[in-house]
């Protein structure tokens, strides 16, 4: 079974930063790409960024200059950074695994989603 585990989220003021991190474990044998959603309140889950594992990155226009996302492949693990915040990103941020090879018990190729963590921006 894998799992992803988010962290990193918490309470920030307007034109802070943040770090997120999301950490997939398991019996993996390899993942194509991992990213960030986001989903705030009464609002649909929208990509944030994806990196893939050769280290191409794609961005939502709106975070472009203020997110960066990076990965750890031997950690199985990506990050996101976010400067000069807004409140209009408060959200609930996801983190997705795309494409995660595993092989054990059987091969299976499968994508998985963490279970959220929360960021707030106050002005």
């Amino acid at each position: 079974q894998v799992q992803l585990v988010e962290s990193g989220g918490g309470l920030v003021q307007v034109g802070g930063s943040l770090s997120l991190s999301c950490a997939a474990s398991g019996s993996i044998f390899s993942i194509d790409a991992l990213g960030w959603y986001r989903q705030a309140p009464g609002g649909q889950r929208d990509l944030v960024a994806t990196i893939f594992s050769g280290g191409a990155t794609n961005y939502a226009d709106s975070v472009k200059g203020r997110c960066t996302i990076s990965r750890d492949n031997a950690k199985n693990t990506v990050y996101l950074q976010m400067n000069s915040l807004k409140p209009e990103v408060t959200a609930v941020y996801y983190c997705i695994a795309l494409g995660v090879v595993t092989r054990i018990p059987e091969y299976k190729v499968k994508d998985y989603w963490g279970q959220g963590t929360q960021v707030t921006v106050s002005s």
